[in-house]
């Protein structure tokens, strides 16, 4: 198996230290399904904060959701309210949220008029999904089922939140996209956060493809190799 950056381990370590906070949002009576509304409520707010050039506000809000996302699966677990319709709903949501703060950058490059931004956030965005489908698609015709897929690849969820997160962070740090100005006859990107923002996009971009690549040797090494060799099926998406 082609490992993660975020080993099973650390999942783990991670989910128990979120587990007190979660059973303190079951107190509140919050159910699973209303953190995962949540948590895509925060997504929502992080891109629009990026809309608007507010990069550090954006980035913070990236992380803040990240963990809240770990809310919602530990309650249902401890409570035992763990169900379909909340895995599914969380997967949506998780992917829309991702989905919204790509849709922000993207905004934001281009009424800055910063092209390399737009095409970047874009296609980090197509990237992304691209790793979560070859996820559903294989765990749907019965390939490593369970969550053994997210263990496939170098750049999961979580590592692609924290180089968009850090991307943001740098991006405003050094001034944000807004038009450069001309200095002396030449035009001075470097003191603003476009190269910033668009190395952060293009690192999750060439990260993201190579796990769905990854993702689909692994289910190539499962298959028969009557399949691989004479594939059939009806080929529909």
């Amino acid at each position: 198996m082609i490992g993660s950056l975020v080993s099973p381990a650390l999942r783990a370590r991670v989910r128990g230290l979120a587990l007190p906070i979660a059973l303190a949002f079951g107190r509140l009576g919050l159910t699973p399904n209303m953190l995962t509304v949540i948590g895509f409520g925060i997504s929502v707010a992080a891109a629009v904060a990026a809309g608007f050039g507010a990069w550090v506000v954006a980035a913070l809000l990236v992380i803040f959701g990240g963990v809240f996302d770990l809310f919602d699966g530990a309650l249902a677990r401890a409570t035992n309210r763990v169900s379909r319709l909340g895995a599914f709903l969380d997967s949506v949501f998780d992917r829309a949220g991702e989905a919204v703060v790509y849709i922000g950058i993207v905004g934001a490059s281009q009424a800055a008029g910063f092209s390399a931004g737009t095409l970047l956030g874009a296609a980090a965005m197509a990237a992304s999904f691209m790793v979560s489908y070859t996820r559903a698609k294989s765990e749907s015709l019965g390939f490593t089922p369970g969550t053994k897929m997210a263990n496939v690849g170098i750049a999961p969820r979580e590592v692609r939140m924290v180089i968009v997160t850090v991307g943001l962070l740098l991006t405003g740090a050094l001034g944000g996209i807004v038009r450069p100005v001309t200095v002396y006859g030449a035009v001075d990107y470097w003191w603003a956060g476009r190269p910033a923002l668009a190395v952060s996009l293009a690192l999750i971009t060439i990260l993201a493809t190579i796990t769905t690549i990854q993702r689909i040797v692994h289910v190539m090494r499962q298959s028969p190799p009557e399949e691989i060799d004479n594939p059939g099926g009806d080929h529909q998406p």
